[in-house]
């Protein structure tokens, strides 16, 4: 919690407890000089703590109006504490949380090559997390106001607003963005997004969610790259456990998440060497200097190789997919400097 936030709390406590003091104070002062019943005492002290001027229950005597005198004075002083508090804290709140958010947009506006995510639902969640865990900059983009607690509460980066705006896409970076994940629930949206994202950024990859098959040919045609159908990968999915249970079990062990056990990495070729002279893997001994496999290559044309030979050429903007236990991954990342410092 914010240090200011927190002083102002513990001050708006201490005049909580003043105030119900003072009321007590007049309550059982009326009480016991002017004999007033319980309710007469708290109305007299209501109307003396806040001074609306209506007239006393019965009149007063010397005593009593003295006492009278002493509770408006220190009320005035109580009250006006409490009110002075209170205003402070609305104001500095408010003050804190618009600082706040001016400092996330800041540093939003100085990210580079990173990941946009629209929607924070049940998918756009797990493709953040899924992110954080290989420590890759995102930004969120969400509407719903119930969700922005969540986000908060994830420490994730985030926009508020529609995503079919043009101007919540530019407060996200969309210019400068990598790659671009819509995972609406609505296809009639996804498919918006799409051609808004594409028309103002024709070189980052667009990875779109359907829940239609209908809509697949739609998205691809207005700028998509990649169309995912949940529906459909978790019933092939299903159905693979069936067919091929242990091959699927070793595939979804391939998949977890979580910095520590990340065993499947894809690398360029740019990043393992020097490409101006070309190599070719068996070269590049890359079993022995991080204890990974090579499992598979992509060519510049994005053609994949499945257990590549060795003497398969590294060609400039290939990339390889590799193959270790966590640690091997940790060794590969820290040999070859492809950890990126967390945006977050």
């Amino acid at each position: 919690m914010n240090p200011i936030i927190k002083l102002f709390r513990s001050r708006i406590y201490t005049a909580v407890l003043l105030l119900i003091v003072l009321l007590a104070i007049g309550i059982f002062g009326f009480k016991l000089l002017s004999n007033y019943t319980w309710i007469d005492a708290l109305y007299m002290t209501v109307i003396t703590i806040t001074t609306v001027g209506f007239a006393e229950v019965n009149p007063l005597d010397e005593v009593s109006k003295i006492f009278t005198v002493f509770l408006i004075l220190t009320s005035i002083i109580i009250v006006g504490y409490a009110l002075t508090i209170i205003t402070e804290y609305i104001l500095s709140k408010n003050d804190f949380e618009e600082l706040k958010q001016k400092k996330m947009q800041k540093m939003i506006d100085n990210l580079k090559n990173h990941i946009i995510i629209c929607g924070y639902g049940r998918n756009g969640k797990q493709a953040a997390t899924k992110l954080l865990a290989y420590n890759k900059s995102f930004v969120v983009i969400e509407k719903d106001e119930k969700i922005e607690s969540r986000l908060q509460m994830d420490n994730v980066p985030y926009v508020m607003g529609n995503a079919n705006e043009d101007e919540v896409l530019l407060e996200a970076g969309v210019e400068r963005a990598s790659c671009f994940i819509t995972a609406l629930p609505s296809d009639a949206d996804n498919l918006f997004i799409v051609l808004s994202a594409r028309q103002m950024n024709k070189d980052m990859t667009i990875i779109s969610r359907a829940s239609q098959e209908s809509s697949y040919d739609k998205l691809k045609f207005a700028g998509a790259d990649n169309v995912i159908l949940p529906d459909k990968i978790g019933g092939d999915h299903m159905a693979s456990l069936v067919v091929v249970p242990g091959l699927m079990e070793f595939i979804d062990n391939l998949s977890i998440v979580g910095k520590s056990n990340i065993n499947i990495e894809e690398v360029a070729v740019e990043k393992l060497y020097n490409t101006k002279k070309i190599k070719t893997l068996k070269e590049l001994d890359f079993r022995k200097k991080t204890g990974c496999s090579v499992i598979g290559f992509k060519d510049p044309n994005g053609e994949y190789i499945v257990n590549p030979e060795a003497d398969i050429k590294l060609i400039p903007n290939s990339k390889v997919i590799v193959l270790g236990k966590p640690e091997q991954i940790q060794n590969l990342n820290t040999l070859y400097n492809l950890e990126q410092p967390s945006s977050f």
